[in-house]
């Protein structure tokens, strides 16, 4: 593997961390679990999470940075899990079903 495929890989691999990293936290990786049932308002995902807004919308915008929830403005705005590419969504599966397997 040469200097220039390295490279690719480090990116490449960068990325897949930053989007494990950011559901490392477990709020941040209960919010998927509940908008992947349906779109949610933060006040709506505040009454299930019991958390201030504040708190909600600040994990609510580094899930959407990294790609695994997405907003649609329609009235109120609502708050989905994002469409995940292919490597995204087999990373999703992963976390969900060990998130399954833990005790609440």
């Amino acid at each position: 593997m040469g200097p220039v495929a390295c490279e690719r890989v480090d990116i490449a691999g960068a990325r897949v961390f930053d989007q494990l990293s950011v559901l490392a936290d477990p709020t941040r990786s209960r919010l998927p679990l509940l908008l992947q049932e349906r779109q949610l308002s933060v006040s709506e995902l505040c009454a299930v999470v019991q958390l201030p807004q504040s708190t909600v919308s600040r994990q609510l915008k580094l899930l959407t940075d990294e790609g695994w929830a997405a907003c649609r403005a329609d009235g109120a705005v609502r708050h989905r899990l994002a469409g995940l590419g292919s490597a995204a969504d087999a990373l999703w599966q992963t976390v969900r079903a060990a998130l399954a397997n833990t005790d609440p």
